[in-house]
C-alpha cells in the first residue's frame, strides 16, 4: 500500500470535502487520543475525518516526559490494574505496533536506606517485571553504590547506599502522534490540522456534526456526522461548553516542566528516576541530552501555550542537584518546555493526587467525549471510544483490530535496519544518518532518501540544527503536514527545545526550502520568521534564554 502525503494540496482536497458527505465519525482534536480514536475507528470500517485546530502533538501530547512506562509509582498507590494494562500496551509498541518509534531506556532508582528500601523497590520493580509480560525489556537488577556509581559517575556518593537498574521505555511523543494520524490517513481517514471546531450541529437535542473554520483560509465548513467524538484533552471544559448542556466530568490541568541540557554536563550510561518531596524526579537520556523534569503543580490558567516560570525551572534544578556530584547551573539549560496533563477532577486540590485514568461519556445524544489517561494507553482510550460509539449506530461494528495493526513506518523496518549499511552507500549519507532517519520514520525513511535523490542538496546538515537533514525539513510538508516553522522546528524535528537558541538560527533555511511548497512570498516568509522568533522567546520565558546574536 502507498503511504499518505499530507501535502498542502491533501489538506485543501480534504476540507473542500468534508462537506460534501455525511461521515460516521468526526473526531475533534489532534493529540495522541484524537489521532488514535480515528485510527480505531477507521480500522473498523466507519468513515471518519479528523481535524485539529493548531497542529498535531501541539499541546499535551508533545509536551510530555517522552516516556512509555508503566508508572512504577503507581503501584506504590495500588492502582494495579492501571500498570498491567501500561504495561501491556508498553509492550504492544515495543515488539509489534512502533518498534522503529519506541526504544528501551534503562533507568537507575537509587536507594538511600540499606535494608527496608531495597527490600520495598524491589518487590515493586519484581512485580512490575512480572505485570510486563512477554518479555519485552530485559528484568531488573541489583546494584551497590560502587556498581551504581560505574554506571552514573554524575551521582553524589551520598546520594545513594545503592540502587535497582530496570527498563521502561521511549518515544518521541509529536513525532507519535503525526504518524498515528497518517497511518489513519493510509487507511481512508480524512485528517486536517488548523481546522478549529467553533460549534456543533444540532438537530434537537443530537449532536449531528460540527462547524469547522479552516484557519488558514478563513473557510467555514458544516461537518454532518453521526457520531462526533471530543478528544480535546485539557481543552474538554470548553468543548463540552458549547453543547450548553451539562458537563459528564470536569478536567483539571496539572503542568509539567522539563528541562534539556547537554548529555556531557551529567556523565551517566542510564536515566535516572527517584523521588522527591512533591514528584518524581527524572533525568532521561534523549540523544545528545538529558531531559530532566517534571514538576507536577495545579495550571489555573487557560490551556493555551502553557509556559515554564522561574519557580518551576529553580525547582527542578534544585532536585536535580540534590543527586549530582557537579551541580546544574541555569547556564547549563539549552531548552525547556511546559505541557499540561488533563486530570479527571475530583475533590482533591492536589493535581498530584488527581486521577491518571481515562474516561468516556456520551453528555448529549451524538457526542462522545474521552479524557484522562496517559500517551501510553492512548491506544486502549481511543478503542474504548469507539465501542461507546459503535453502541450508538444502527450498524454491528466489528472490534477494534488496532492491537495487530503496525502504525506507519513499522512495516519492513527491520530489514531495512538490517540493510542500512547499503543503504548508506547509495545515498552517500553516513551510516549514522541513515541510522537516525530509520528511528525517526522506520521504513517511510525511503520517502526522504527519495528527496535526496532528486536534489542532492537537500542531503547536507540543516544550518543551525545539525543534527538534521534539509530533507527532513521538505518531508515535514510534503509528507507530514506541516503549515508553519513551528511545525517543523517544533514538532517535525525537535530543534525548538535541542538547540541553544531554540532553533532560531536554522528558521532561515528552513523557511527559504519550504517557501515553495507552501506558496509564501519574500513578505511571508519574514512574517513566519519573526513569528517564530516570537514563539520561540515566549516559551523559554522563564528558562533558557535565546543568544542575543541568533535572535
Amino acid at each position: 500500500m502507498t503511504s499518505v502525503a499530507l501535502g498542502p494540496q491533501y489538506r485543501q482536497d480534504t476540507l473542500r470535502g468534508l462537506a460534501e458527505t455525511e461521515l460516521d465519525v468526526l473526531v475533534v482534536g489532534g493529540g495522541i487520543v484524537g489521532a488514535g480514536t480515528a485510527l480505531d475507528a477507521i480500522s473498523r470500517g466507519l468513515s471518519v475525518a479528523l481535524v485539529e485546530a493548531r497542529d498535531w502533538a501541539a499541546g499535551t501530547s508533545g509536551r510530555s516526559s517522552k516516556l512509555i512506562h508503566g508508572g512504577l509509582r503507581y503501584l506504590e498507590q495500588r492502582d494495579f490494574g492501571l500498570v498491567r494494562e501500561a504495561l501491556r500496551e508498553r509492550g504492544l509498541l515495543l515488539q509489534r505496533l512502533a518498534p522503529h518509534l519506541v526504544r528501551p531506556v534503562r533507568f537507575l532508582y537509587p536507594l538511600r536506606n540499606r535494608v527496608w528500601e531495597r527490600a520495598y523497590v524491589s518487590a515493586g520493580v519484581a512485580l512490575y517485571d512480572t505485570m510486563g509480560g512477554s518479555r519485552a525489556l530485559p528484568r531488573h537488577r541489583q546494584l551497590t553504590r560502587r556498581g551504581a556509581l560505574r554506571q552514573a559517575p554524575a551521582l553524589r556518593p551520598d546520594a545513594l547506599v545503592g540502587a535497582v537498574q530496570y527498563y521502561d521505555a521511549q518515544v518521541d511523543d509529536a513525532r507519535y502522534t503525526m504518524m498515528v494520524a497518517r497511518t489513519a490517513a493510509q487507511y481512508g481517514a480524512k485528517v486536517a490540522t488548523r481546522a478549529e471546531v467553533t460549534g456543533f450541529l444540532r438537530e434537537g437535542e443530537r449532536v449531528t456534526g460540527a462547524t469547522v473554520v479552516d484557519l488558514e483560509g478563513g473557510r467555514e465548513i458544516g461537518v454532518r456526522a453521526r457520531r462526533v467524538v471530543c478528544a480535546t484533552g485539557v481543552w474538554t471544559d470548553g468543548a463540552q461548553a458549547m453543547t450548553g448542556s451539562r458537563a459528564a466530568f470536569g478536567v483539571r490541568a496539572s503542568k509539567g516542566v522539563h528541562l534539556v541540557v547537554p548529555r556531557d554536563r551529567i556523565p551517566m550510561d542510564t536515566g535516572l528516576i527517584t523521588r522527591t518531596s512533591r514528584s518524581v524526579l527524572f533525568i532521561i537520556p534523549w540523544g545528545r541530552h538529558w531531559l530532566v523534569g517534571t514538576t507536577d503543580t495545579p495550571h489555573e490558567d487557560g490551556p493555551d501555550e502553557p509556559v515554564a516560570d522561574h519557580t518551576d525551572v529553580g525547582y527542578l534544578l534544585d532536585q536535580a542537584n540534590a543527586v549530582l556530584r557537579t551541580p546544574l547551573a541555569h547556564d547549563d539549560i539549552e531548552g525547556v518546555y511546559a505541557g499540561l496533563r488533563p486530570l479527571l477532577s475530583g475533590e482533591m486540590d492536589d493535581t498530584a493526587r488527581l486521577s491518571r485514568e481515562h474516561a468516556v461519556a456520551e453528555p448529549v445524544p451524538g457526542l462522545v467525549v474521552v479524557t484522562g489517561g496517559k500517551f501510553t494507553t492512548y491506544r486502549v482510550m481511543a478503542q474504548d471510544a469507539v465501542d461507546v460509539v459503535a453502541e450508538g449506530l444502527d450498524d454491528s461494528i466489528p472490534a477494534s483490530v488496532t492491537g495487530r495493526l503496525p502504525i506507519l513506518g513499522a512495516t519492513g523496518f527491520e530489514v531495512l535496519w538490517n540493510e542500512r549499511r547499503r543503504l548508506a552507500a547509495e545515498s552517500g549519507l553516513h551510516v549514522a544518518r541513515i541510522e537516525h532517519l530509520l528511528h525517526r520514520y522506520g521504513s517511510c525513511a525511503r520517502e526522504v532518501l527519495e528527496l535526496i535523490a532528486g536534489s542532492p542538496a537537500l542531503g547536507a546538515a540543516l544550518p543551525g540544527a545539525e543534527d538534521y537533514l534539509c530533507a527532513e525539513a521538505v518531508h515535514a510538508v510534503t509528507h507530514e503536514g506541516a503549515l508553519h516553522l513551528e511545525d517543523v522546528l517544533a514538532r517535525r524535528l525537535r530543534v525548538a527545545i535541542e538547540e541553544w537558541d531554540g532553533g532560531v538560527a536554522a528558521a532561515s533555511r528552513v523557511a527559504e526550502l519550504v517557501a515553495p511548497l507552501l506558496g509564501w512570498d519574500a513578505e511571508e516568509v519574514t512574517n513566519e520568521i519573526k513569528r517564530y522568533v516570537r514563539w520561540t522567546a515566549e516559551e523559554r520565558r522563564g528558562g533558557a534564554a535565546i543568544p542575543e546574536a541568533a535572535a
